[in-house]
């Protein structure tokens, strides 16, 4: 596309292939994606990305034979659409056998199927996409693949290079208010002295370099980083390889103003440097009396 013009895909391909998989992990991948669009609708829909710049940067419609007789004119408008800029399809496929499995699994109709048999639906389908399969950039064949195996594939071909996929919230908190509802991970820090009990800390928090300083200068305090930060490194690793996009480390003291604090300051600050990981901190109860 020239310049000023993001990316436009076309998600197309067999029922049952994985076509809302494909959708759900390009909108975590921060695309902008349009469900069942008639094909008549595709061009109107990359005017408006074109015209809205950065605000559309990347745009994906998913076209299919749910558009009914719309559906025939695809493959006229996708060559239109490729004569008026950069245009992408992706064709989703699968065997016969295996998507006559999915369908009974949720035991839906196929959309073609009418009063025959699911395998009357396939082959149906199979006869009115294949312009569009040999028109394709991308085909990806899923008979083989779980949801978690597709949305690696699917993050593999369109993750942008060096993009995080994984989210990670360090939070503190304080006990005494609760445990946080969404932490996936609780670490204690009640082992550490409390900087309370020091007059002149006890008015500071975790943020400030004398608190800071204390509570990691404390015996045991480096050695459960250090042990903390190695042990959440598989972790982290394998939360991206099951395509699990955001975790909750949740550090917590007494009260959620000194120590958590600034351990949890300093972890977010070990665990940002590892590779596909955005790290960010929160602190639930600062501020808190």
């Amino acid at each position: 596309m020239s310049a000023g013009q993001g990316e436009f895909l076309i998600v197309t391909g067999m029922s049952g292939a994985g076509r809302s998989t494909v959708a759900n992990a390009l909108e975590d991948l921060g695309w902008y994606v349009v469900d069942n669009l008639p094909p008549q609708m595709l061009r109107p829909l990359l005017d408006l990305a074109n015209i809205g710049g950065s605000a559309l940067p990347k745009v994906a419609a998913v076209v299919d034979v749910r558009g009914r007789d719309l559906f025939d004119g695809f493959p006229g408008v996708a060559r239109a659409l490729r004569e008026h800029g950069s245009v992408q399809v992706v064709f989703l496929d699968a065997s016969d056998d295996v998507l006559v499995r999915r369908f009974e699994s949720v035991r839906r109709p196929h959309p073609l199927q009418g009063d025959g048999t699911l395998f009357d639906g396939i082959r149906a389908e199979r006869v009115r996409v294949a312009p569009m399969r040999e028109a394709a950039d991308i085909v990806i064949d899923t008979s083989n693949l779980n949801v978690h195996q597709l949305v690696t594939k699917v993050n593999d071909i369109f993750a942008e290079e060096g993009a995080a996929r994984h989210k990670l919230t360090v939070m503190s908190f304080g006990f005494k208010y609760g445990l946080p509802s969404d932490a996936d991970l609780v670490a204690d820090m009640r082992f550490l002295p409390n900087p309370f009990w020091i007059d002149a800390l006890r008015g500071s928090t975790g943020l400030d370099e004398e608190v800071r300083d204390y509570v990691l200068g404390r015996d045991g305090a480096q050695a459960f980083l250090d042990a903390y930060t190695a042990a959440l490194q598989p972790v982290l690793e394998g939360y991206q390889r099951e395509n699990k996009s955001h975790s909750v480390v949740a550090i917590g003291c007494t009260g959620g103003k000194h120590r958590s604090v600034a351990m949890a300051e300093e972890l977010a600050a070990r665990l940002g440097s590892l590779p596909g990981v955005a790290v960010t901190v929160r602190h639930r109860d600062l501020g808190r009396e």
